[in-house]
């Protein structure tokens, strides 16, 4: 059995393999990640024989999980992973193929090993990133745009008079300012995804995932893929690759 940790930067995301199998736990929030609370995730319950590893948040918190797995599994093989230039099929399209996010990376290499076609990948989480891959496995470059409650929570910091408000409106025109300001972000964030998407061919895979996947896939009204654990399946091709 091996451990499969994403370390995003809102949430923990993590699962347990077997033969190939992803089996999926409870994520945790960043705010909640402390000694105790990774304990009660995993003592007793499970015993890896390697830890794979992607991580885009703070340090300490990674610095912190490796030390209770350390703690709860001494033995434990831990890996680190990190983007490449060239791997499983994949061409990193970045001149310093290290920048790349590892979680876009992993996205990539998930994508590719799953349908081997052109791709557009779009992460809808803290940050919404889009990233393409053509038919030959090269990734062509993306984007990246603040994510749905970023965009709302910038205008509460940079306006005097716009609330931050975590509810779900109806989306459309709206006659007050919290729908108003939840269908505007919304739409920003489809309108990023239909543009991109109209300058790619008609067999282009659309595929969402990240926290907020669901809710634009619901507005773009367009074929997708959503995937909420395509990251990890890409952490379990690089610890299946790693020798």
């Amino acid at each position: 059995m091996n451990l499969l940790i994403d370390m995003g930067n809102t949430r923990l995301k993590w699962a347990v393999t077997t033969a190939g199998h992803i089996m999926t736990g409870s994520p945790l929030v960043n705010s909640r990640i402390n000694r105790e609370e990774l304990i009660k995730l995993w003592q007793g319950r499970y015993r890896p024989r390697r830890i794979a590893i992607s991580c885009v948040s703070a340090n300490q918190l990674l610095e912190l999980v490796q030390l209770i797995a350390r703690e709860l599994w001494l033995d434990v093989d831990i890996i680190l992973v990190k983007s490449q230039a060239q791997a499983f099929g994949v061409i990193n399209a970045y001149e310093q193929p290290e920048k790349l996010g590892v979680d876009r990376w992993l996205a990539l290499v998930a994508a590719w090993q799953q349908y081997h076609r052109p791709a557009c990948i779009v992460d809808c989480g803290t940050a919404i990133t889009v990233d393409l891959i053509d038919a030959d496995g090269r990734h062509r470059g993306g984007l990246i745009s603040p994510g749905l409650t970023l965009m709302k929570k910038s205008l509460g910091l940079g306006t005097e008079a716009l609330p931050f408000s975590e509810i779900n409106h109806a989306v459309g025109l709206a006659d007050y300012t919290e729908a108003a300001i939840y269908s505007g972000t919304l739409m920003a964030a489809v309108g990023l995804i239909k543009q991109v998407l109209a300058t790619q061919a008609d067999d282009t895979q659309l595929i969402l995932t990240g926290g907020d996947a669901g809710l634009i896939a619901g507005q773009l009204h367009l074929p997708c893929s959503i995937d909420p654990d395509l990251v990890l399946r890409g952490l379990l091709c690089a610890l299946e690759g790693h020798t």
